[in-house]
């Protein structure tokens, strides 16, 4: 009988996917990952979970504790929280401190998920590990999920090919959320109606300002509209905001709405524009860097996503001297430093980079980082 480590997080996806692996006559085995301790890592400002009675990391461990005990496998614990610090919080840190949009989530998969669990999976025996991600894995591929709405490969584009080796997905074709909920009330399981986890990776919900207030300085500067160069407000810190968004700039008496366009961290100046449909929303190519493919296909061609819930866009891809890739498409709003671009043809997840610099018409966006 083949044994599978299975990353047990206390919510439903995870505690579903061992159900459907017990199933399936594998011998199951349960691992929590602890990955953050708000004592240890200052965690004060904008936490919303001080005063509870049990914090949410062990609730979680308490949740995974019974549902182990409920579908009969056993539950091992492992420590995380120096590594996630030093391999995802502090790049999540020092990405900001540069004005980018960092994603933690994809390097907590790179670093932690499926590099540190999978070391500690193999102490126990492991022949495989299984996640609660919504994705697939065929013939050695990494896929989309059957729920498209749900899909986590662009989460996993920086996980290697090496890394999908001996991975199972159990939640692959799975057809909707509801129907993890389902299995999970046939088992009468203590996660299956427990709220979807949000936030940053393993740290949770926060007040994102006040949170960061933790770890990093903040600096007010100028608001300027990038059309007529007029100063219109202050801003709270170039880090609180990224390329596109709309809400949280606290201007009003314009005519349209507006957008973030631009950071110049030299100048400490935040840009911004009226309408969104502006031109300085929009750019035609990026060079990315820290280049991962999980195949052996190189394509010239293919399409892309730009941010998690985005659709997918057609680009042409170069490949540069020094190991990074120059990517052109058609027009596309609010492609930001700091984010992922995630690489697709058809259903099959190729891997992805991050966006270092975007371009329009072949030239670096002087009001982009």
């Amino acid at each position: 009988m083949k044994k599978v480590v299975v990353g047990m997080s206390g919510g439903v996806d995870s505690s579903v996917a061992a159900i459907l692996l017990k199933e399936q006559g594998y011998k199951v085995i349960g691992l929590f990952m602890r990955n953050w301790d708000s004592s240890i890592n200052n965690d004060f400002l904008g936490n919303p979970d001080l005063n509870n009675d049990i914090c949410p990391q062990e609730k979680d461990y308490n949740d995974a504790k019974a549902v182990c005990k409920k579908i009969g496998i056993p539950l091992y614990r492992v420590d995380f929280i120096k590594e996630y610090w030093d391999d995802v919080f502090t790049y999540f840190l020092d990405e900001l401190k540069k004005g980018r949009t960092p994603n933690p989530d994809i390097m907590c998969n790179k670093y932690i998920k499926f590099d540190l669990f999978v070391k500690e999976a193999k102490k126990l025996g492991a022949d495989y590990i299984a996640t609660g991600h919504y994705a697939k894995i065929k013939d050695g591929r990494l896929m989309r999920s059957h729920e498209h709405n749900k899909d986590q490969t662009y989460f996993l584009s920086q996980v290697s090919k090496e890394q999908l080796k001996d991975v199972l997905f159990p939640l692959g074709d799975i057809k909707n959320k509801q129907e993890v909920r389902a299995i999970a009330e046939k088992y009468e399981l203590v996660t299956a109606q427990k709220k979807d986890s949000t936030g940053i990776c393993f740290i949770g919900e926060r007040n994102f300002k006040s949170f960061l207030k933790n770890y990093l300085p903040s600096k007010e500067g100028k608001i300027i509209n990038i059309d007529n160069n007029k100063i219109l407000g202050k801003h709270i810190g170039l880090m609180y905001y990224t390329i596109g968004q709309r809400k949280g700039l606290d201007i009003g008496g314009t005519k349209d709405k507006l957008f973030v366009v631009g950071k110049d961290l030299n100048k400490n100046i935040l840009y911004v524009a009226e309408g969104e449909n502006n031109k300085y929303l929009y750019s035609n190519s990026a060079i990315l860097e820290n280049i991962n493919f999980n195949c052996d296909e190189r394509p010239m061609e293919c399409t892309a996503k730009f941010r998690y819930r985005a659709l997918d866009v057609k680009i042409k891809l170069e490949y540069l001297d020094n190991g990074n890739i120059l990517i052109k498409y058609n027009d596309v709003k609010a492609v930001t430093p700091g984010q992922a671009c995630v690489f697709y043809k058809n259903e099959y997840c190729l891997g992805g980079g991050i966006i270092k610099e975007v371009r329009k018409d072949n030239k670096k966006l002087w009001y982009l980082l």
